[in-house]
């Protein structure tokens, strides 16, 4: 394998740091383009970075300043950095497929693709010099230190050829995974000796928690699957501090969530954030710790039904089924009681706090108000059929459904007793670990049919014809009105024919 250069990425975003108020006057590295020089700039670049944006757009907005150092960087690298005004050059952002603000994408040799990295500068120079180098970079004892502590998460293999395991299943893994994180190989002599390594081995060095760790099993046998598992456990700190950028990391684990809130003004918060740690690493790989930035994070904070605004407090959530388990706010946050608290919620001993609304005092409308605190009793009643839309107060779409719903209410208003027409603010109510299914959109129509434990979705139109005809198909209780007789005739129940609606 050829050896191919490369620039520390520490070295590259320290580059960026350098700018300063005077070089923001400076005429910017980032590149204009346009309809007339398009092609001839992007397609005649081995690699491209190019943003296509609206300068109305607040996120383009704030995304310039951090595309701006990051050009200056990479022009370093000499990969080039360039911007599109899609307002000025409208044509050319619809042929590139440009549907919201900002849109970037990596040119290489003129063919895109998506651009999926960070939207700060750092991660801009980190993504893209990644993208400049091979899948799997040469290393030797020259430049094993500088590779090394090339980025915050390097994976280097030590072999005693590139073409024997683990090297052909190590390569796999560094195309598929080139975007994330920096692959080296190396079966240098001298190089596997200044690692301290007995080859085959594979290695990570991350800028956090423990510098250096070696993949624990025979390298030899590693697929890529269980390489690409390890690392990807390995990337995630023990406690770390998630944010807009770090998030989706810690969603795509899908293991727990356990937050710790804290005031990063507080002089105290290193002092917790050191006192869980050891609590962290105790359950490493089963719930993912982090520390989260209470101050520009309250409204998470609501959602995770922390009930006021304290710091420090910690809460866990499920991320299967979005269910949350504060701890007591009332007392501190404490190690000991924080490691008893999440071997609980492991164990399945501890139960989740449920955000309900009140349940109502009555019910006058024909559509029934649910909510959390009862909405086993009601939806999971099986003499009933029970169709449910599942809202937000500020939905537009929820909004414009709102006469229909209700009156489909009205229309099944005399058959209350066999079937439920419902509505809950999914905001405002938590939807029990009863319920086999989590909302995702609004709104959301979900029908139980009685005696059964089955939703079913709705996906037709909302014109009220074609609910009504809906319940009319899916129900299993009748629905024509059970009525009594007059007193002075017979008490015998009989039911009535359906009355014509000659509006529907």
């Amino acid at each position: 394998m050829r050896f191919t250069s490369f620039v520390s990425l520490a070295s590259a975003i320290a580059l960026a740091s350098l700018a300063s108020a005077e070089d923001a006057a400076e005429p910017s590295d980032v590149l204009n383009l346009t309809k007339d020089n398009f092609s001839s700039a992007v397609n005649a670049e081995p690699l491209i970075l190019v943003e296509f944006f609206a300068p109305w757009c607040g996120h383009c907005k704030a995304l310039a300043p951090h595309y701006e150092e990051a050009a200056t960087a990479l022009k370093e690298k000499d990969i080039k950095i360039a911007k599109v005004d899609c307002v000025e050059q409208a044509d050319l952002c619809q042929s590139h497929g440009v549907q919201g603000y900002p849109t970037l994408k990596v040119f290489r040799n003129g063919e895109p693709t998506d651009y999926s990295g960070p939207r700060k500068a750092d991660g801009i120079i980190s993504y893209m010099i990644k993208q400049s180098l091979p899948a799997v970079s040469d290393v030797t004892a020259s430049n094993l230190n500088e590779f090394q502590n090339a980025d915050k998460i390097v994976v280097l293999a030590y072999v005693s050829s590139t073409t024997k395991a683990p090297a052909p299943e190590f390569s796999a893994t560094a195309d598929k995974h080139r975007d994330a994180y920096l692959f080296g190989i190396t079966s240098d002599a001298a190089a596997i000796s200044a690692a301290g390594v007995t080859a085959p081995a594979i290695v990570v060095y991350r800028s956090f928690d423990e510098h250096v760790t070696e993949y624990p099993y025979p390298p030899s046998a590693a697929t890529v699957t269980e390489i690409e598992n390890w690392v990807q456990e390995l990337s995630i700190p023990i406690l770390g501090e998630v944010n807009g950028e770090t998030y989706s990391m810690y969603a795509s684990s899908a293991k727990p969530i356990a937050y710790l809130f804290l005031d990063p003004t507080d002089e105290k918060s290193d002092e917790v954030i050191a006192s869980l740690k050891p609590v962290a690493a105790k359950y490493r790989g089963k719930v993912n710790f982090v520390w989260i930035d209470a101050t520009k994070f309250g409204d998470h904070a609501k959602a995770l039904n922390l009930a006021e605004p304290k710091w420090p407090s910690f809460v866990i959530q499920s991320l299967d089924d979005q269910l949350k388990y504060p701890y007591d706010q009332s007392k501190p946050v404490e190690a000991e009681a924080v490691s008893t608290m999440v071997s609980e919620y492991l164990a399945g001993e501890l139960a989740p706090k449920l955000k309900s609304q009140p349940i109502p005092e009555t019910q006058d409308e024909s559509v029934f108000t649910l909510v959390s605190d009862q909405f086993d009793e009601v939806v999971f009643d099986d003499s009933k059929d029970v169709f449910v839309e599942f809202y937000a107060t500020w939905c537009g779409h929820c909004k414009r459904l709102k006469p229909i719903w209700d009156s489909l209410g009205d229309h099944f208003a005399d058959v209350k007793d066999q079937l439920v027409i419902a509505k809950l603010e999914a905001q405002e109510n938590d939807l029990p670990a009863s319920v086999p299914f989590r909302i995702s959109g609004f709104p959301t129509l979900k029908f139980k049919p009685a005696g059964s434990r089955e939703f079913l979705e709705y996906n037709g139109d909302r014109e009220l014809e074609s609910l009504i005809a809906y319940v009319e198909e899916q129900a299993k209780n009748s629905l024509k009105p059970a009525v009594k007789a007059p007193e002075n005739e017979s008490q015998t129940t009989f039911e009535a024919p359906r009355e014509a609606h000659d509006e529907l």
